[in-house]
């Protein structure tokens, strides 16, 4: 083992490598960058350093302090154009130094710059949504405190610890007893933290080594280094140093290699983009960073103004050239965003998650973000009616009104482009993905692990998994796609469980939210579903609320009242919830139970009630309905007594990409063990109205790249064992479905003739999409459309109601 003293002996070339082992093990194909608008809250500073042009005299400046509805200003503008940061930098202390910024703090009721600070980054965090950042210097314990109930993350350069730097004179603040005083109190405060070294400034690469050493003893005792910058010197008019020579870019290499190698793995290494040539970019990834820092679409690096930020195509295409890909991150990272009690203050907790990805990266669908607020609703039946107020986000959600990006194509040249000559749709990505990946199409199974490492892909790692996965579909289903004409019937919304994602159900007094509590009789629901037969439909799908009325045979005579309405239709009904308590409360076993239901005319049993399998998150979710097992268990049962199912998944709300594998794994065994299954149905969690998202608890749901590789990763899980994958358009939208029709997706689900449960979450997309508009999707993306049975089979003749057709 090479010891950190011993590092500055070997070549530039293995101090690379060594870092870029270091890197990949850790970190794999995938290099991250902060979206981020740059704040410059003040320019003035009671330090004078050699090589800096931020700072500057009152006499040059409109104000000493940029004033809150500036910093608003600025803050929204980032906030349009899809920042998940604020990043405040300003000069340290400067009322210590100018008359004038001592005024302009007294005058406005602060007695401090990190009093305002404070005061303003909250204003930021609570009415953009922003997360700020607060590079506010060699700050106190108490100031640091004081933030962190505002910032989700804090910064402060080291520099350097060489105490006689020519560059430091004049700067009380650079001295390396302060610098590391505050290190080492954000670490005691549990601040995730970003720290770095300048390089060139008159430093030897033995004081660069020492400083990192420092860096990496400070996390050791708290964990709390979430990032090291290495920062090269450039030299700037109107500086002391203007004449000093740039640093060369081979000590800059070797720097970046030296950190990586010094610093614990789970410190992310950083070099700005904007600081390098755009040719060089490619040496600093060979170096081992795996963070390009903090590049704003909107405002430029005050710091460094002469150098403009790269563009984000400019970042991803030098980061795919080296076999990696390119990720937004919040400011805070994913491995302390997912210990949310530990590093973050209560009031931040809730805006990391709103912006958080299912890994806890930023959200990467392309527009805005602001915070939702909402009035107080009316009562509007059973429509979402939760009432948006103010600022609209524009990025992509599931059940919103709005067109996803492009990430999958539905044209078959674009695949085409995608296969080497070698004949793999691998062959463009490296790294873990592309490792499963070939596995798949050697025939391997997949495993958790392999799952997990599927679902992490990014950039053109999604076609990838898109590409491979839509080769599996028509191998196994061709180039049909289906769809089955049917009616939701939800008999019910009031409901005993207390379901947190759910906006429909609600107690028999409920008003506020959801609308009035009904419960349709009987001959209500055979009249919807004669209703149903006359308008084209095979099926009608039957779920509800536990009314806390039912007995088991309830659901017994319904299916009845819908097989006297109409003999032929299929009837889809009652979740592994409404089968396990309808036994239940009759004290009559399960097989036995579910035998009834089928000679009543019970066809099949819808998935849903499954959210996720794994009994953590549905202690979150839902913990007084069935757990894993229950699910499993009405399922196996079902198969066993002769009636299909399918599987759902609800994602996107609590949850992280190991439950989602965890969830294929487990129905895939049952699958296995059974053949009951006929198809798999993702439905992306439609947060708008789910009250646990109204508390402050949820994601917004998956993002699109999300919801593209449950689709895609499922089509690959379940190869062999579950042939049918289908898109959700309720919650999706047509368009939205059209491209998952590339990835791996046969299936477009029903026409769902009322579907109150998912419009009742807030989801925009209307209650019936005709079988015309079906076929239509199905034929724009290449595809033979077809109907279909609720068991995949061929339509033939329509069900035709025979008696009740008086009734509604």
């Amino acid at each position: 083992m090479t010891l950190p003293s011993q590092l500055g002996d070997l070549s530039t070339g293995e101090l690379t490598a060594r870092a870029r082992e270091v890197r990949d093990r850790t970190t794999r194909t995938r290099v991250t960058y902060s979206p981020k608008v740059f704040i410059p809250l003040t320019r003035l500073c009671r330090d004078r350093c050699g090589y800096c042009t931020f700072a500057t005299a009152p006499h040059h400046i409109p104000s000493p302090y940029l004033t809150p509805d500036e910093v608003l200003a600025i803050a929204s503008q980032g906030a349009e154009a899809g920042c998940h940061e604020a990043l405040f930098t300003l000069g340290e202390a400067p009322e210590d130094r100018y008359a004038e910024a001592r005024d302009w703090l007294s005058t406005h009721g602060y007695a401090s710059t990190v009093e305002y600070l404070v005061d303003v980054a909250g204003r930021v965090l609570a009415e953009t949504g922003l997360l700020p950042h607060a590079n506010a210097g060699a700050i106190s314990r108490d100031e640091l405190a004081a933030l962190r109930a505002v910032a989700p993350s804090q910064g402060m350069m080291v520099e350097s610890l060489r105490p006689d730097l020519a560059a430091h004179r004049g700067a009380p603040d650079k001295t390396p007893e302060r610098r590391l005083a505050t290190l080492e109190w954000a670490g005691e405060l549990a601040i995730p933290f970003t720290t770095g070294i300048l390089v060139g400034i008159g430093e030897s690469e033995t004081d660069r080594l020492a400083a990192l050493q420092a860096i990496a003893a400070a996390h050791a005792r708290h964990g709390h280094v979430q990032e090291v910058i290495v920062q090269n010197f450039l030299p700037k008019p109107g500086t002391t140093m203007r004449h000093e020579p740039p640093c060369p870019h081979e000590d800059h290499v070797r720097a970046v290699a030296l950190a990586r190698l010094v610093l614990p793995a789970d410190v992310h290494v950083q070099a700005p983009p904007n600081l390098s040539d755009p040719a060089q970019l490619g040496d600093l990834l060979d170096a081992g960073i795996d963070d390009w820092g903090g590049v704003s679409p909107v405002t430029p690096d005050h710091v460094n103004p002469e150098r403009p930020w790269p563009a984000i195509a400019t970042l991803r295409e030098a980061t795919e050239s080296r076999g990696l890909v390119l990720a937004p991150r919040l400011t805070i990272y994913p491995s302390y965003a997912a210990e949310p009690e530990r590093w973050l203050d209560p009031a931040t907790r809730f805006p990391v998650l709103d912006r958080s990805d299912a890994e806890s990266l930023g959200r990467d669908d392309p527009g805005a973000v602001w915070p939702e607020r909402h009035q107080a609703a009316a009562n509007v039946g059973t429509g979402a009616e939760v009432i948006q107020i103010g600022r609209r986000s524009t990025a992509w959600y599931s059940g919103a009104d709005t067109h996803p990006p492009q990430l999958i194509h539905t044209d078959s040249s674009e695949v085409a482009a995608l296969r080497a000559p070698g004949g793999s749709l691998t062959n463009r990505v490296g790294g873990p993905v592309a490792e499963v990946l070939s596995g798949v199409e050697g025939g391997q199974e997949v495993g958790e692990a392999e799952i997990v490492t599927l679902f992490s892909a990014r950039g053109p790692e999604v076609a990838a998994v898109a590409a491979v996965a839509d080769e599996l579909r028509r191998t196994a289903v061709g180039d049909v796609a289906t769809y089955v004409v049917n009616r939701n019937i939800n008999y019910t919304n009031v409901c005993t469980f207390r379901c947190t994602f759910c906006g429909f159900s609600k107690g028999p007094l409920s008003l506020n939210l959801r609308g009035a509590p009904y419960l349709l009789t009987l001959d209500d629901i055979a009249a919807r579903a004669a209703e149903a037969a006359e308008r084209g439909a095979t099926e009608v799908c039957l779920q509800g609320g536990i009314h806390p009325s039912f007995d088991g045979d309830f659901y017994v005579d319904v299916v009845r009242a819908v097989k006297d309405a109409v003999p032929g239709i299929h009837v889809h009904g009652f979740t592994a919830l409404e089968v396990t308590e309808g036994a239940k409360r009759l004290g009559e076993p399960l097989s036995a139970y579910l035998t009834r239901l089928k000679d009543a005319g019970l066809g099949s049993l819808p998935g849903t009630a499954a959210e996720i399998l794994d009994d953590d998150i549905r202690a979150i979710l839902c913990p007084d309905k069935v757990d894993t097992e229950e699910w499993l268990e009405a399922h196996r049962t079902a198969h066993q007594v002769g009636l299909r199912s399918n599987i759902t998944i609800m994602f996107g709300s609590v949850e992280r990409p190991v439950h989602w594998a965890r969830h294929l794994v487990r129905t895939r065994a049952l699958q296995q063990e059974t053949g009951g299954f006929t198809e798999f149905v993702p439905l992306p969690f439609v947060h708008m109205a789910a009250p646990v998202y109204l508390k402050r608890g949820a994601r917004r749901g998956p993002t699109w790249r999300e919801s593209v590789l449950m689709h895609a990763v499922a089509r690959i899980a379940y190869a062999g064992y579950v042939d049918n994958i289908q898109a959700s358009w309720v919650k999706l939208g047509q368009d939205g479905a059209r491209q998952l029709l590339a990835a791996g997706v046969n299936d477009l689900g029903g026409t769902l003739m009322d579907e109150n449960i998912s419009r009742a979450a807030g989801a925009a997309h209307g209650q019936l999409a005709t079988p015309e508009e079906l076929r239509e999707l199905a034929v724009s993306a290449g595809r033979v459309a077809r109907q279909r049975t609720t068991l995949y089979g061929t339509v033939t003749d329509q069900p035709q109601p025979t008696r009740r057709q008086e009734v509604g």
